[in-house]
């Protein structure tokens, strides 16, 4: 579970697409949004949605920097505020099963359900 919250840690992405990700993010709803972005509902643990929202957002990103004419980006949009859900769904989990352990906090400070600092004017971290 740590390798997917690292990888969501490194994922780096223009900063309107990371705020208004982070807006939608607000009203995010498993079922109808993972229904509509994957073609099934909240059935699915939330480290194996991210997984599979990481190839997705992956593949969209790729049409992005290529100047694919298939670019959708309100699917990006939506593919980026399910991965900000999921990993707020993934991070509430791991802090009630382990609501005692230092390591795991320590490990949450500054990461995913914080955000962290700009590393550049073109690029921001993913974080919800």
């Amino acid at each position: 579970m740590q390798d997917v919250m690292s990888r969501l840690k490194t994922l780096h992405r223009p900063r309107l697409l990371v705020r208004t990700a982070r807006i939608g993010a607000a009203a995010y709803s498993r079922q109808r949004d993972l229904r509509r972005i994957l073609g099934f509902g909240a059935d699915r643990k939330p480290t194996a949605t991210i997984l599979r929202l990481l190839e997705l957002e992956q593949e969209v990103n790729l049409q992005r920097l290529t100047g694919d004419a298939g670019y959708i980006l309100t699917r990006h949009i939506e593919i980026l505020i399910a991965l900000m859900g999921e990993a707020n769904i993934l991070a509430a989990s791991l802090k009630t099963q382990f609501s005692g352990a230092s390591n795991l906090n320590a490990a949450l400070q500054g990461d995913v359900i914080n955000g962290a600092a700009t590393k550049s004017a073109a690029a921001r971290p993913l974080s919800p």
